[in-house]
């Protein structure tokens, strides 16, 4: 294995795990790993999903889910933002054009 790959262990529901990954992106797996046993302690706790497999396709889903959202929600403001910066340049070109000061 090269030098710029590392080898870590994550542990995740009482099981370890070990894991290759860039050196550079070791700590985003380390809270990613986090994060799983997380939502995956938290699943097998309500009691509601029982099997491993079944706990981790649940957590997945969540994450999963969480994900699109919080992108869905990036795109939103991404759009309203956009939208907002192009009314305003439209007026301070319209200002600039009529040669007057404009109200912001």
């Amino acid at each position: 294995m090269s030098d710029t790959f590392a080898k870590v262990n994550v542990r995740i529901l009482e099981k370890e795990y070990q894991v290759s990954c860039p050196i550079d992106e070791r700590a985003a797996l380390l809270d990613a790993a986090e994060l799983l046993n997380n939502k995956m302690r938290e699943i097998r706790d309500s009691g509601k999903v029982m099997g491993l497999d079944r706990i981790a396709v649940m957590a997945a889903l969540n994450i999963t889910n969480d994900f699109l959202m919080a992108r869905s929600e990036g795109t939103t403001i991404d759009e309203t933002v956009s939208i907002r910066l192009r009314n305003l340049t439209e007026r301070v070109e319209t200002a600039l054009q009529k040669g007057q000061q404009m109200d912001l």
